[in-house]
């Protein structure tokens, strides 16, 4: 069996979950599970009416909910057979009623608490399945419907839950199992999940992926596919440098690396299920179906491009702290990063010097509450609005030149911190947030333009890829 994850691009209106549906009909062979996000833009609509409602604007949060529950009903009518439109209606209509139920809690509460935005937001998903599923019945698709949120059992840290596998890889194989063996394609959701009182829980922005990735791997799936509205993963964001171009075949570790540092097309924590059970994972474009996209394996065939592509992420705070204390001392960093983890912050890079160490944050949410901590280890300095650059690539630690040749392209470019070594397949560093485009496309003419070895044309005109392997 295979799980096929749709987006919100490409469920986001009736042509799209027609497209999706027209997708999962050529695969009825190999057993497909759905999983859906929320309808385009759905669910940060719906936080946006919460934020109405805890600012005391309850008429102008329903008339927004009002507008979403349009927008969702006018989808159900373009896509549900007619014997199914009654039932389809009624179903949407008691999730909007338990909308509108919170929306009025969080007006007579004041402000939007983590199980109220949790109850919120979940929506988007359980909506969007529900049309999904309609849709495939109607097209003569022995689909059924299944919420995900009993077996995705997750801790009850609301709008982050940590899945507890123990728990809900075998409760999703004991729920999804005898449907495929029925020859049924379940529909579900991803995103969404609930904590051992019942509780509906997220596991946060960029969810979905995972929760595919989570269900595949319980389900010992042949394949994940993850369906979106790009080719596959990129040389660096298209959207930044027009040239850039499709990566055929990539590795679990590269492609992980590429999550965390920037790449938007994966979830970073999307591959780790996948990676356990040796899971590929592809990365296709439901607008263009007849693409390959991206593969990501174990183990790719070394590529004959230095660097596989190049990710970024804007908004990066560096905290740099200096003491004298740090000098021929053991256990100073320990304390420092208990800091940290405390803060429960993720730190990106990190750089030591004899009396200073300076790391770099991209979630500030408890910066305060750090900074204040830190100062009692020594002197505190913060610099805003950085951006971390990564290059990503299996040879790129083992050959001679390659800082150079990264370095010497960005020659008019302030770099602040430096990786390197660290990871055998990953150079990062800091630039000014101002200066990240110009770094990024001189990094991309550096290493990838037009008849550089190991391009191809694709299958779609002016679409190169970067092949992976010897020719």
């Amino acid at each position: 069996m295979i799980v096929m994850k749709f987006g919100g691009t490409s469920v986001e209106d009736a042509a799209a979950i027609r497209r999706l549906v027209s997708i999962v009909r050529r695969e009825m062979s190999r057993c497909p599970l759905v999983v859906v996000s929320a309808m385009g833009k759905t669910t940060n609509r719906l936080l946006a009416c919460a934020q109405l409602a805890a600012g005391g604007r309850r008429e102008d949060a329903h008339n927004e909910l009002a507008a979403i529950a349009s927008y969702h009903f006018k989808a159900a009518k373009e896509l549900a057979s007619s014997n199914d439109l009654c039932a389809l209606s009624a179903s949407l209509e008691l999730r909007f009623d338990e909308l509108r139920s919170c929306l009025n809690e969080i007006v007579a509460a004041g402000n939007v608490t983590p199980p109220l935005s949790d109850a919120v937001a979940a929506n988007g998903e359980l909506l969007s399945s529900l049309i999904v599923d309609a849709a495939l019945r109607a097209d003569g698709i022995n689909s059924k419907w299944t919420d995900v949120r009993p077996m995705m059992r997750t801790s009850n840290a609301f709008t982050r839950a940590r899945v507890e596998f123990e728990t809900a890889t075998p409760q999703l194989l004991a729920a999804f199992g005898p449907i495929l063996a029925d020859a049924v394609v379940p529909v579900t959701q991803g995103f969404i999940g609930s904590a051992a009182d019942g509780a509906t829980t997220t596991i946060g922005r960029g969810g979905s992926d995972y929760s595919a990735a989570i269900i595949g791997a319980a389900l010992d799936a042949e394949e994940i596919e993850i369906w979106t509205d790009v080719d596959g993963i990129m040389t660096t964001d298209p959207q930044l440098v027009p040239e850039a171009a499709k990566v055929s075949l990539i590795s679990f570790a590269e492609a992980a690396e590429l999550a965390y540092f920037g790449a938007k097309v994966l979830h970073p924590s999307t591959l780790l299920p996948a990676m356990a059970k040796d899971i590929p994972v592809s990365v296709r474009n439901s607008r263009r179906p007849e693409l390959t996209g991206t593969r990501i394996v174990r183990t790719a065939p070394l590529s004959h491009a230095l660097v596989r592509a190049i990710a970024f992420k804007r908004g990066i705070t560096i905290v740099n702290v200096t003491s004298d204390r740090m000098l021929m001392a053991y256990g100073f960093l320990s304390r420092l990063f208990e800091v940290f983890d405390r803060h429960q912050t993720a730190v990106d890079m990190v750089s030591t010097s004899e009396v200073s160490v300076s790391v770099t944050l991209d979630d500030t949410q408890r910066l305060a509450g750090i900074i204040e901590e830190l100062k009692e280890l020594g002197e505190v300095s913060v610099e805003r609005d950085q951006a971390l650059i990564c290059l990503v690539g299996e040879q790129l630690k083992f050959t001679p030149g390659v800082a150079a040749r990264i370095f010497s392209s960005i020659e008019g470019v302030n770099v602040s911190m430096i990786s390197h070594g660290a990871s055998a397949i990953n150079v990062s560093f800091i630039v000014s947030g101002d200066q990240v485009e110009e770094a990024v496309r001189a990094l991309h003419r550096e290493f990838f333009h037009e008849g550089h070895e190991g391009y191809e044309a694709d299958q779609a005109p002016g679409v190169l890829r970067v092949l992976s392997g010897s020719s």
